[in-house]
């Protein structure tokens, strides 16, 4: 095991970053105002979406993307399974490419991140689409898709703190 390595506890890797996930989300969707302008709502869930898809296959990381999924659509007032089925997706997505990412250079997984991300994106606005039977603000949905891959500093400090945790997996 690498001397970098962190355990592998499920509260550590699982619990802590979905916690932290969703405060994220609570803190930027408070009515600040900065020069005029709201703060940007980024999808802070697909960060360890993201990453735990690449740490380890695993049978509880599905439940904590789908709890994480279920918060949004309830904290935002999306239709409920909107942002589970979303985040679902774009998890099974990089879990079936895992094998072709691993061991990538930092530049080329933020852009696996992107991809992700419009994974989600694309799932959320079809299902918008046919929920509401009208499209989604394209613009808006583009504003939260650059915020939202800027935060794959975070998910690559995700990865390298837990990538090397668990050798069974390598």
């Amino acid at each position: 095991m690498s001397l970098t390595a962190t355990r592998l506890d499920p509260w550590r890797w699982l619990g802590a970053p979905m916690l932290q996930c969703m405060a994220a989300t609570i803190l930027f969707s408070l009515p600040v105002r900065v020069f005029g302008w709201g703060l940007p709502e980024p999808i802070f869930c697909m960060a360890p979406a993201f990453a735990w898809a690449i740490i380890r296959p695993s049978m509880v990381a599905p439940f904590g993307v789908l709890i994480m999924g279920l918060f949004l659509d309830i904290f935002w007032g999306a239709p409920l399974g909107l942002w589970a089925l979303s985040l679902l997706v774009a998890y099974g997505a990089v879990l079936g490419t895992r094998n072709m990412m691993v061991g990538q250079s930092r530049p080329m997984m933020w852009m696996w991140f992107a991809a992700a991300c419009a994974v989600a994106q694309m799932v959320g606005f079809l299902i918008t689409q046919l929920d509401a039977r009208a499209t989604p603000n394209l613009l808006a949905m583009l504003w939260q898709f650059l915020a939202t891959i800027l935060l794959y500093p975070f998910a690559h400090r995700l990865i390298d703190r837990f990538d090397d945790a668990d050798v069974r997996f390598r």
